[in-house]
Parts: C-alpha cells; sequence; structure tokens
C-alpha cells in the first residue's frame, strides 16, 4: 500500500499526544478519524484544537480556510469499531502501558480490515511486543511522536524483525506529507534513541537531587546555563508528564529486572501524590492552568 492509496488514518487516544498527532494528518491532507472511549476527552480536544489553530491564524502560520479544511478532515468518535472498521492505517496513542496496548492491537485484530496497517506511538514499548497480539506483525510498526507533536519535528520509525519494508515506507511517507521529519530505525531496542539518551541524563539529574548534590531548580538552570538545553530536566518531565516517565521505567524494570531502572522514588511520590506536571497544574514547579502554549 502506497500513502495516495489511504483514504483513512485512525489515531486511538485523545490524549496530549493523540489529539495533536490527529491534527498533523488532517492538515496534510489525510481523511481523519480521533478515537477515544471517553467522550468529554474528546470534547476537550476538539476544543484545544481549535485554540490552538486559532493562535496559529492570529501569527499568520494558518489561514482560516486551512483550518476550515482540516476540521472538514477530522472526526471525532468514541466508538471504535466505527473509528477502525473501514481504516487503512492506525496510530494508537493510549496510555504508556504495555497490557492497556496489547488490549488495543487485540481489538484492533478482530476489528480493522486484513490490509490495514498498526502503528504505536509509544515512546518506549518496541512494537513487536504489541503485534504478538495480531496476525499480521508485518504490518506493525513504532511511529514514536515527540511532545509537543504540532511543535516537534522528529518522528522515530522502528522496525521489528517482522516489519516488511512496505509498512516502514509507508510509516515514512505519512511523516512527510505531515511535515515530519523521519528517522528509520531496523532494529528494536527499549526506548529507541532519543528516550534512551535523554533518559539517561534524567536518571543522573534526579539522582544527584536524591542525593542531596544540588536542588533540583539549580540542576535545571545548570544544564540551561553550562549544556544550553532548552530546558532543564524536571522542567521536561513536567513539560510531558511525570506519570509518562513512570510508566516507561515501570515497563524497563518488567522488561530487564534491573533494579536500576526502577521508577525513582521521588518520581513515584509525585505520581501519587497527583502531581503530574504542567497538566495538573503541580509538579517539580507549580503552574497556573494555561496547558501548553503552541
Amino acid at each position: 500500500m502506497k500513502v495516495e492509496d489511504l483514504q483513512q488514518i485512525t489515531v486511538l487516544g485523545a490524549g496530549q499526544m493523540g489529539h495533536q498527532i490527529a491534527m498533523l494528518c488532517a492538515l496534510g491532507g489525510f481523511e481523519t478519524v480521533m478515537q477515544d472511549i471517553d467522550e468529554p476527552a474528546l470534547q476537550s480536544a476538539k476544543s484545544k484544537l481549535h485554540d490552538i489553530m486559532d493562535r496559529w491564524i492570529s501569527k499568520g502560520r494558518l489561514t482560516s480556510e486551512e483550518k476550515e479544511n482540516a476540521f472538514k478532515r477530522l472526526r471525532f468518535t468514541s466508538s471504535f469499531e466505527d473509528a477502525v472498521s473501514n481504516t487503512d492505517f492506525v496510530i494508537e496513542a493510549v496510555v504508556e502501558k504495555l497490557e492497556v496496548k496489547r488490549d488495543v492491537f487485540a481489538r484492533l485484530e478482530k476489528l480493522a480490515p486484513p490490509h490495514a496497517v498498526f502503528a504505536t506511538n509509544s515512546s518506549t514499548i518496541v512494537n513487536s511486543l504489541v503485534a504478538s497480539e495480531t496476525r499480521r506483525s508485518d504490518k506493525v510498526v513504532n511511529m514514536h511522536f515527540f511532545f509537543p507533536p504540532l511543535v516537534m519535528d522528529c518522528v522515530e520509525v522502528v522496525m521489528s524483525e517482522n516489519t516488511s519494508e512496505e509498512t516502514a515506507e509507508l510509516a515514512m511517507s505519512i511523516c512527510k506529507q505531515i511535515n515530519r521529519t523521519a528517522v528509520l530505525l531496523k532494529k528494536e531496542i527499549s526506548g529507541f534513541v532519543a528516550n534512551r539518551i535523554l533518559g539517561a541524563l534524567q536518571k543522573e539529574a534526579v539522582n544527584l537531587y536524591e542525593q542531596g548534590i544540588a536542588d533540583f531548580k539549580d540542576i535545571d538552570i545548570i544544564c540551561r546555563k553550562a549544556l544550553n538545553h532548552p530546558i532543564g530536566p524536571f522542567e521536561l518531565m513536567d513539560l510531558s508528564g511525570i506519570d509518562v516517565g513512570y510508566y516507561v521505567s515501570e515497563q524497563q524494570y518488567q522488561e530487564t529486572g534491573n533494579p536500576e531502572d526502577k521508577p525513582a522514588a521521588c518520581i513515584e511520590e509525585k505520581v501519587k501524590q497527583g502531581h503530574l506536571g504542567r497538566k495538573t497544574g503541580q509538579g517539580w514547579y507549580t503552574y497556573k492552568q494555561e496547558g501548553v502554549k503552541l
């Protein structure tokens, strides 16, 4: 299947990643369906996207006509079957928990057309772990977008041993049409490239903090001023969601059994408190409930 053959792309999960990925697809000219079982989440996603597009219009990045056309191509539904029964390409963007993703892929296998290709937006989990729930492992691939997808110009496309070249090429072509730089990885590894590098930095930052070597604010300052990072590691945790990093560490620990991969105590405490970063107004820092500006 070629990119020009795609009649519909489905995005599963209307959270902070999914709704923006769906808008990227709609802006790229694809008929797109955004699905989430939570109707309020869908309404919130629609409202956020209207706000973002309106800001883009005010900044001259988009015309009113382009916004109108994109929303004409974007449909919202809470029905899983409705979203996938006639789709050609699915991008899964649900919570970063393997058991949840496996359940989603098992349902996809039953309800999506035989030709449909499945992509997971997981930031850590390799696609072979979810492809095992299907009978089409050659049509399963990772498409790891970065947060926030409407801003970040990179997608890690990752093949398993079973992913076909045709599937990988289709994912790469979609990225090109939605104006994103895609990098193809032909070998699976948990965390891929960006998050393995980022995770090493974050793990050391948390280690320094828990040892009492430096306060988290000072570590952020050093990373910004000395290393010229745009934001520090604790600021980045707040931006992407502390719970996301927690689930990633949990999954890595389950895979490796290495105690060093377990979530740090300070991270676990934040999750238990519900202090997840910008999306809750409180994480390492305190925020006004204004969301992420795009």
